[in-house]
């Protein structure tokens, strides 16, 4: 989905991944992204914080159910297992190779998403509230600020 309106926080060239902070699974992913984007070209913000609820009411998504990884680069959003594509395309090799699975038809690959994303409290666990893994970075972590 392509948005006609600049993403807040961002400029033009960044990119954000929003995930949800009270998951282990999401909090996981968000510390594999911190330790291969050497090239740190991935900022991050939990959906959960002002910056995230911002951009998810600019991309039209729903505020208070996380059921779904968010990218958003060049005002264009992706979800689900495009996302998920979206990111591993902006990783170092050998994951960049990973993107190869899009010759999976969508249907199936984000059928598969939501099982996993409507279970993953269930499966991986849940924090109390809300949290960030540690960047390596100060500019891993999308401010308002900017």
């Amino acid at each position: 989905m392509q948005a006609s309106t600049p993403a807040p926080f961002l400029n033009p060239d960044d990119t954000v991944v929003l995930f949800d902070g009270t998951c282990k699974l999401c909090n996981g992913w968000a510390r594999f992204v911190i330790r291969h984007d050497q090239a740190r070209r991935i900022q991050l913000a939990t959906v959960q914080s002002p910056e995230g609820q911002a951009l998810l009411g600019w991309a039209g998504l729903p505020q208070d159910k996380f059921n779904t990884i968010v990218l958003i680069s060049n005002n264009k959003v992706s979800i689900r297992s495009e996302a998920m594509f979206e990111i591993l395309k902006r990783l170092n090799a050998p994951w960049r190779w990973l993107t190869v699975a899009r010759v999976i038809p969508q249907i199936l690959r984000d059928w598969m998403y939501d099982k996993i994303a409507l279970n993953r409290y269930r499966l991986f666990g849940r924090y109390d509230s809300s949290r960030a893994p540690t960047a390596d970075h100060d500019r891993r972590f999308l401010k308002g600020d900017q």
